[in-house]
């Protein structure tokens, strides 16, 4: 049997930090999805829940956080292909 799910929703994204260090965490909404994806899914995933992050980024050093994230992610993207 086979399972489809939307990409947008599989992989979600927050923004956390200290004082030292801000960044981006990411969770999958199904523990399935990881065994079956490879890197370049995941990292389009992970662009994608960025991007949702990015409309409600509630200040400019979030908005900043998010938006090197997703250079960093279409970096990598760009090394895999």
């Amino acid at each position: 049997m086979n399972i489809f799910a939307q990409e947008s929703e599989l992989v979600t994204a927050k923004t956390c930090g200290c004082k030292d260090k801000e960044g981006v965490t990411y969770a999958f909404s199904e523990s399935f999805h990881s065994l079956c994806m490879d890197k370049k899914a995941i990292i389009e995933a992970e662009i994608q829940a960025c991007e949702r992050l990015l409309k409600y980024a509630t200040n400019e050093s979030v908005a900043s956080v998010v938006e090197k994230e997703i250079a960093e992610l279409r970096m990598a993207l760009d090394l895999l292909t």
